[in-house]
């Protein structure tokens, strides 16, 4: 499991002022918290940020703060951040606070293996869940939860008790939902044709009732 360092300092004006004046010196503003740490507000190098993500294990890498504040030494995990919907630049990022010998859920990204015997006949992958919600050590949170897809024909559905799970790690559910499926493209578009169809019956018939009115 990587781990990285980012430097913080705390944040002194809040508000949406003291954000743009923050954006400015190219710096954005963050929040971390925990249950032993009261809710802190601070500020980050987007730069340093997205460099301590750039690792293999993305979102999910062990991020130890360092910097004149409570938060000094803390180990966190990015929970999420806000981007520019336009320029694509980081605006905001939730840190939360973890104890490195207690599990936790993380998301964790789901990574089909090989290629399916339905794909090599015409048919298609779709990936229901991309994600699936973890329960595990922050030292074993896995890069990737791998599904062999190889043997898989169309028609057929991987849900999540099938997956074999290496490790400590533990997938919590109540309904044994479906992750991924092969489905056959022919099957795709005799259901949009319906759909077309339908369509065509509807306003066909509305044409009709409109003519009688008349």
């Amino acid at each position: 499991m990587a781990e990285t360092v980012l430097n913080a300092s705390l944040r002194g004006r809040v508000g949406k002022g003291g954000s743009r004046s923050l954006r400015r010196e190219e710096k954005i503003p963050a929040v971390v918290y925990g249950k032993s740490l009261e809710t802190c507000s601070m500020v980050v190098d987007p730069k340093e940020l997205k460099t301590a993500l750039s690792t293999e294990d993305g979102m999910n890498v062990l991020i130890t703060l360092k910097g004149e504040g409570p938060f000094d030494g803390k180990v966190v995990i990015l929970k999420d951040m806000q981007v520019h919907p336009i320029r694509r630049d980081l605006q905001h990022a939730d840190f939360q606070v973890i104890d490195l010998t207690q599990k936790f859920l993380v998301m964790v990204p789901v990574q089909p293996v090989g290629k399916s015997a339905g794909e090599k006949e015409g048919g298609q992958l779709q990936i229901v869940r991309h994600e699936l919600e973890v329960y595990c050590l922050p030292t074993a949170i896995p890069k990737a939860i791998e599904v062999d897809v190889t043997a898989l024909n169309i028609g057929d559905v991987v849900h999540i008790e099938d997956i074999p799970l290496e490790g400590d790690i533990e997938i919590p559910h109540d309904v044994n939902f479906t992750v991924l499926t092969v489905v056959g493209i022919m099957a795709e578009e005799e259901e949009e044709e319906e759909g077309e169809e339908e369509v065509g019956e509807v306003a066909e018939e509305g044409d009709a009732e409109a003519s009688e009115e008349e």
